[in-house]
């Protein structure tokens, strides 16, 4: 059976599960969720536990959690660009950068981002000092990381996967400028041909992101 991705284009996480689908080549569905419908909202909660974004169909079998379907994918849907390491401790490596991205970068961006949808008036004043400061040391540690790398762990892979959507939107908020290997590093990623289809995918929707303003004129 055709494997079927339940996501948005503007969707951080279901980009991230995206980069992944187009690399190895694989033949899936797309499957666009709205959350402000209700029937969307049941529909995502009938297949994740939280009712969150994304979710991966194969056949029987329904999985949860952005990492964990690309492990999924690599195992069961190889394709030419294998993205983890068949190395145990070489895949470790890979993980724990695959985390990196999800929880130092994104989650510090989405506490910006809910600050100003969601808190009230004065919230990203009180919030963003903080979260910037945090972006900036996540930012400094992954310089230091791509020192002598083009990729964040071996070949492009899991981490790379990840690495992406955080750095594109936490970028728009507080621009990596000054940290020249991650900048470098940017670059290379926006090149991959699975990364400009999701880019692709997601430019009629970035005038939805809060801080679309910031997004480089080259992707919008």
């Amino acid at each position: 059976m055709m494997l079927e991705l339940f996501g948005h284009p503007l969707s951080s996480y279901t980009q991230k599960v995206l980069v992944a689908l187009y690399e190895i080549g694989a033949d899936f569905t797309l499957r666009t969720v709205d959350l402000s419908q209700p029937e969307d909202r049941a529909l995502m909660q009938s297949l994740e536990p939280m009712g969150r974004m994304p979710a991966l169909r194969d056949g029987d079998r329904v999985l949860s959690q952005s990492s964990l379907m690309i492990e999924w994918l690599d195992r069961h849907h190889p394709g030419p660009q294998r993205l983890l390491d068949p190395d145990p401790d070489a895949s470790l490596v890979a993980r724990q950068w695959d985390r990196f991205p999800d929880f130092q970068v994104m989650q510090m961006m989405q506490q910006i981002v809910d600050a100003r949808i969601f808190m009230g008036e004065g919230a990203e004043d009180r919030v963003a000092p903080f979260a910037r400061a945090k972006l900036e040391l996540a930012y400094a540690a992954l310089d230091r990381r791509l020192d002598g790398r083009d990729w964040i762990a071996g070949g492009f892979g899991l981490a790379d996967c990840a690495a992406f959507p955080a750095l594109f939107y936490a970028g728009a908020i507080h621009p990596f400028a000054g940290h020249s290997r991650l900048m470098a590093y940017f670059d290379r990623l926006a090149g991959r041909a699975s990364v400009q289809r999701v880019i692709e995918g997601a430019r009629p929707w970035y005038r939805w992101f809060p801080f679309a303003e910031g997004i480089p004129a080259r992707f919008r």
